[in-house]
């Protein structure tokens, strides 16, 4: 790209930048102004990596030096924004970045959702099925994992309550590993993503199949509604973001591939930040509440219900005022 069209293309953000910097210096800057600073420092920082790299002229690269630095005075200065930030991000920026990337979103959940529900019932209607997606010590590892006569459900079975902790540390490295691998493999040209989404959509499919049509149904069911809505959901918007990561490089557009991938990651990435909330709250569930056999399946099914209209609630409803305010 020329330098006069990277000019003319980001003269007005560097203008709108510079006067938010000269209102956070004289300290007359609103909050809502602020809102977006974090996000505009981050631009620049990218737009002056770019003009070096592309040699542009040195008056051009000092221009943007200087509003780098003056920039980063501010963002440290002002970083205690940053705690207020993250609970915007919570309470109305992650369910409405769901719902502006629903393209992707739709497409992996209907490849990770379809996938599990689609073999749960195959395995179901035909046994002898599982052994083709899990091998056999695997099987029977999941059924001594959710025997009815153990006195402790789930990963790992028998263990004691002080082990909790353990467990919890567990999961979070389970399922963050699970979501960055769905994530990352987007990179593939979006098919590393497409793979993980189908094959664990398939496995789990496969597991809930088997350990329903053995009879395990009431332990196993039991067990997981209390976790799975914050952890499947987490897993398919993982695939999601991959699967944005790989449209970018298959359809950059008038982009250079470069560049559709680094402002698809910018939103990507979001996503994923959002995801290992969700996949903290599954596995502090998994540990604490998932396993207690001391409360009625009925209990946990009517938790596991609860949670799963919550997530729904949050993505469909949360941030709409905000959004429509802005």
């Amino acid at each position: 790209m020329k330098q006069s069209l990277f000019e003319s293309r980001h003269q007005a953000d560097w203008q709108r930048f510079t006067q938010l910097l000269d209102a956070l210096e004289r300290g007359k800057a609103e909050s809502k102004t602020c809102q977006g600073f974090a996000s505009d420092y981050r631009h620049l920082c990218q737009q002056l990596a770019l003009a070096q790299e592309r040699g542009y002229s040195s008056h051009l690269i000092d221009q943007l030096q200087l509003l780098a630095m003056r920039g980063h005075q501010q963002f440290y200065r002002h970083r205690s924004h940053l705690g207020a930030q993250l609970i915007g991000f919570v309470l109305g920026g992650f369910p409405r970045l769901v719902r502006a990337e629903w393209r992707s979103v739709l497409v992996a959940s209907l490849l990770f959702f379809g996938s599990l529900i689609g073999m749960g019932l195959l395995v179901y209607l035909f046994p002898d099925l599982v052994y083709s997606v899990i091998a056999p010590e695997q099987v029977a590892s999941m059924e001594s994992m959710y025997d009815p006569d153990s006195t402790r459900i789930g990963r790992f079975g028998e263990r004691n309550s002080g082990d909790d902790w353990m467990m919890f540390g567990f999961y979070i490295m389970n399922n963050i590993g699970i979501s960055f691998q769905t994530f990352a493999s987007g990179l593939l040209f979006g098919l590393g993503s497409l793979f993980f989404l189908l094959f664990n959509g398939l496995m789990i499919g496969a597991v809930a199949g088997h350990l329903t049509e053995i009879g395990y149904n009431q332990t196993f069911w039991s067990f997981v509604i209390g976790h799975s809505a914050f952890e499947l959901t987490g897993i398919a918007l993982s695939g999601a973001a991959g699967l944005k990561l790989g449209w970018a490089l298959l359809a950059p557009g008038r982009s250079t591939r470069t560049e559709a991938l680094r402002l698809a990651a910018g939103r990507s990435v979001q996503l994923v930040g959002g995801v290992i909330l969700f996949l903290l709250i599954a596995a502090f569930i998994e540990a604490y509440w998932s396993s207690m056999t001391h409360t009625t399946p009925l209990i946990k099914y009517l938790v596991g219900a609860g949670l799963w209209l919550l997530v729904l609630a949050y993505f469909v409803c949360a941030g709409r005022a905000a959004h429509a305010s802005d």
